[in-house]
């Protein structure tokens, strides 16, 4: 059985409240066939098991490895060609992406998640074209990446049945656009070939591969309620209730899905999909920048939790979500980074200090985010957002073996006040350089840089050969669909705020 033992300056093994944490100077944690086993003191622990490797210097913070709770795509859509603009204009922007090598392209945001710490990750897939058959070999791809640097994985292909592009019918956009531009949009949507039975084996498939595995595992991801159908949302409400497994589901990103959701059922998103049994721990709402108060009260009645992905609602002009008044319900949140963050990369760290610094509002009342509840949120508030739940996300006896350890004197040089709290000084000042190793299932994955399971060189300048290969003729017209088609979209959106201009899907006595 392999066993080790990691020491630290000082451990926090969680957060205890919004405003304390479970802190050990000098603490130490014991591994064995990556559980943990004790928490102590180093030197009490030293002196029990005297034969175990021990890592750390005894110089650095020992924290909960980080869950990154939203995240979709390798290279960021920036690199590949598509600049921030609002989500909605921005989907057809994305066209323009590359044909990845899906494993390459996941390593690239794999080692930015590790090099901050980030030992877990909710891997919600878009968009592969193709056959179930091509699907789901693409989807074994991105979670071989996951597997072989280390990382845990709770991976779902989003479904998506209808409203592909805009939010209205495919064949009646299609119909809409000019007769120049349409076989070219015809060949865009022929190219997703998977029904609703297809995700659903898809699942099935994936599920019962992956349940031995112990850093990987399925769950499911309505995509969003405009791209869900009444019956895709009662299936998959149904087979997660079948399989026990949790959901993730984009809602309310922006107002235009909100006045989308209103058309469409004559209530809010959130009182929509509640119709279906949606609504619960199992479910986890991805952004929910417009959910009102009513909403809010519901989800916390329900138990429902919310994944805030700062970075990508300002970049992409969604609003900015009420954190404030999810935590004061008692709503379980976590943090996502979604394509990108702020920097245009994975980073954690940063992503934690934006969700600790872009909540405080005016006054002087306790309502805006502490350091110990952003902390919480980034640990085990994101584990319960994933399939793997309690077993991570906190450093106790009987859980995982994730781990990361910071180097104090990269967060504290050449000056910090003595009385600052450990976890704000690591929340405000720790970086990237300053990560000395990332542990996952009690083995070391990242340790001083160098990524111990996969050359992140070679690796790197294997994508970059194949991406500097001449655009394929498929890329060169889906790059002349999205400029042909950015005005059309846009004059789509130009009223679609206005009640008045639109009518309503349901009919007003159809109302539930």
């Amino acid at each position: 059985m392999a066993a080790s033992l990691i020491r630290s300056r000082s451990l926090i093994t969680h957060a205890i409240d919004r405003h304390s944490w479970n802190e050990i100077q000098g603490g130490a944690v014991l591994q064995e066939d990556g559980i943990v086993t004790a928490i102590g003191t180093f030197d009490d622990l030293a002196k029990q098991y005297p034969n175990v490797e021990v890592i750390g210097t005894g110089r650095e913070i020992l924290l909960p490895g980080f869950v990154n709770g939203h995240h979709h795509v390798g290279l960021t859509p920036f690199q590949l060609g598509s600049p921030d603009m609002p989500l909605e204009l921005w989907f057809v922007t994305r066209m323009v992406s590359r044909n990845l090598n899906l494993y390459l392209d996941t390593l690239y945001s794999a080692f930015e998640m590790i090099a901050s710490g980030i030992t877990t990750v909710q891997h919600i897939h878009g968009w592969i074209p193709g056959n179930l058959a091509q699907v789901s070999a693409g989807a074994d791809e991105v979670i071989r990446a996951y597997q072989d640097i280390g990382m845990r994985v709770s991976y779902c292909f989003a479904v998506r049945d209808q409203n592909r592009l805009v939010y209205q019918r495919d064949e009646d956009f299609l119909a809409s656009v000019p007769s120049d531009v349409r076989p070219a949009l015809k060949r865009w949507y022929d190219r997703m070939q998977l029904s609703l039975n297809d995700y659903m084996a898809l699942f099935e498939d994936q599920y019962a591969r992956y349940k031995p595995a112990r850093r990987a595992k399925i769950q499911l991801a309505p995509a969003n309620l405009h791209w869900c159908s009444d019956e895709a949302l009662k299936r998959l409400s149904d087979t997660s209730s079948r399989y026990g497994v949790p959901l993730h589901m984009h809602l309310v990103e922006t107002a235009y899905q909100k006045a989308y959701a209103e058309r469409r059922g004559g209530c809010t998103a959130l009182e929509y999909i509640d119709r279906f049994g949606l609504l619960g721990p199992q479910m986890t709402l991805g952004h929910g920048v417009w959910l009102n108060e009513k909403d809010i009260e519901r989800a916390a009645e329900t138990g429902t939790c919310v994944c805030h992905n700062c970075s990508s609602n300002f970049r992409l002009r969604s609003g900015v979500a009420a954190l404030n008044r999810f935590e004061a319900m008692g709503i379980n949140t976590a943090i996502g980074i979604d394509e990108a963050g702020i920097n245009d990369d994975r980073d954690m760290l940063q992503e934690m200090r934006m969700v600790l610094r872009a909540h405080r509002v005016p006054g002087m009342d306790d309502s805006v985010p502490t350091a110990a509840q952003v902390f919480r949120m980034a640990t085990s508030g994101g584990a319960k957002t994933t399939a793997f739940g309690d077993t991570i996300g906190t450093l106790a006896v009987g859980r995982a073996a994730d781990m990361v350890l910071m180097d104090w004197e990269q967060i504290s040089y050449p000056y910090l006040d003595a009385e600052t709290p450990l976890l704000d000084a690591v929340l405000l000042r720790a970086k990237t350089e300053g990560v000395r190793s990332v542990i996952c299932d009690g083995e070391v994955v990242y340790a001083d840089g160098r990524f111990t399971k996969v050359d992140r060189d070679a690796a790197l300048k294997a994508l970059h050969d194949e991406l500097s290969n001449a655009l394929t003729d498929d890329e060169v017209e889906r790059r002349g669909l999205s400029k042909a088609l950015l005005p059309h979209v846009k004059a789509f959106y130009a009223d679609y705020m206005d009640p008045a201009r639109h009518e309503p899907f349901y009919k007003p006595s159809s109302r539930v």
